[in-house]
């Protein structure tokens, strides 16, 4: 069974003045659509905030995001210090059920980076879950995942929507992990088995890789 529907969008951090110049290779030369523009997430943070624009094509979307200095660096400015202009910050990927998941990773020895938020991005409403980073990095520098949850009917939009407390956003999470040093890994591998050995090469899921 696979726990993984679709990527559901990309995020890339831009350097200072360059989020403009992206949106216009992703809109104008790739053909994607803005659909929303937010030029600062947390305008009441006196320390730092970030820009956020998402483009989005039809299938899945492209996040893009700018960091805003002020008493500190922010976050998407620390990441592109360390990775560069236009590097890719997180994947975010739907799932058939993103509490069950959350359930299946913590059971492998996966670790969150806080509990699920239900909100309405820049794509429609969803439920996110992000994760600790790949790497022990400071938080705002290393890469991470995102799942998701997106409703695909009016009964699953209420579940998704309300059976969640309402929960701190992205940037808030990762600026509290940043300054607490909280550098653990999403997972050290603990729970594979040192026997373990990869399956035998499968057709693909889906046919449309094949052609």
């Amino acid at each position: 069974m696979s726990w993984l529907v679709r990527v559901d969008h990309i995020t890339y951090a831009c350097a200072e003045g360059m989020i403009e110049k992206w949106a216009w290779f992703h809109i104008e030369v790739e053909g994607g659509k803005l659909v929303t523009r937010i030029d600062d997430v947390d305008p009441d943070n006196s320390k730092s905030s970030m820009k956020l624009w998402c483009i989005d094509y039809g299938a899945f979307g492209i996040a893009l995001v700018e960091g805003i200095d002020r008493s500190d660096k922010s976050q998407a400015t620390l990441f592109v210090e360390r990775h560069g202009d236009h590097s890719v910050q997180h994947v975010a990927y739907d799932t058939s059920n993103l509490d069950s998941f959350m359930e299946r990773l913590q059971k492998h020895g996966f670790d969150v980076l806080g509990e699920p938020i239900s909100k309405k991005d820049g794509f429609g409403i969803l439920k996110q879950l992000f994760c600790k980073g790949y790497s022990d990095l400071s938080p705002s520098e290393t890469q991470f995942a995102e799942y998701v949850q997106r409703p695909r009917s009016i009964k699953e939009e209420l579940e998704v929507t309300f059976s969640q407390q309402a929960g701190k956003g992205f940037y808030r999470q990762i600026e509290e992990a940043t300054a607490e040093g909280r550098k653990t890994t999403f997972t050290n591998f603990s729970a594979k088995p040192s026997s373990w050995q990869p399956p035998e090469v499968a057709p693909p899921l889906s046919a449309s890789y094949a052609k």
